[in-house]
């Protein structure tokens, strides 16, 4: 699955917004070519809220490790603590493991906010993918719940 399927597929979640920051979107440079997932379903993308999910196609300024461009790109999942223990076999804030964030087709903590509990998969493939695209599945719907909370 390509980048633009797994995009494709997180459009089909009830009250998804995607965000994809392109020439003339008003968006930051730095954010063209990138997606953000949010749970908007007005439409707009809220005020105050992180999107749940991401797909970022180069390295940002403080987010090398990864070495992403070039065709290399990375999926990034907000999950919840106990599913970030299950991926990663620590917890969020006492990440103390050496990794190689640059690896395919492997879950690890994101190289940045691991410790905010986000996990990261450069390249999803067979080994990864499935559980990538429920990830996704289940951000969303811990982000849709938040959004009711927030409605009453």
């Amino acid at each position: 699955m390509s980048m633009q399927q797994i995009i494709e597929k997180v459009r089909t979640f009830d009250g998804v917004l995607v965000v994809e920051p392109a020439p003339g979107s008003g968006l930051p440079e730095l954010a063209w070519g990138d997606a953000f997932f949010y749970c908007a379903p007005d439409g707009r993308m809220p005020a105050n809220v992180q999107p749940y999910g991401t797909i970022v196609t180069k390295d940002y300024p403080d987010d090398t490790a990864s070495k992403l461009g070039a065709g290399r790109w990375r999926v990034n999942v907000h999950v919840g603590r106990t599913t970030f223990v299950e991926l990663t076999g620590e917890e969020p804030r006492r990440l103390s493991r050496s990794r190689d964030f640059a690896a395919v087709d492997v879950v690890m903590p994101h190289p940045v906010y691991g410790e905010l509990g986000w996990v990261a998969v450069v390249n999803p493939g067979a080994a990864t993918l499935e559980l990538v695209v429920r990830l996704l599945t289940e951000a969303h719907a811990a982000a849709r719940a938040r959004f009711e909370r927030r409605r009453t």
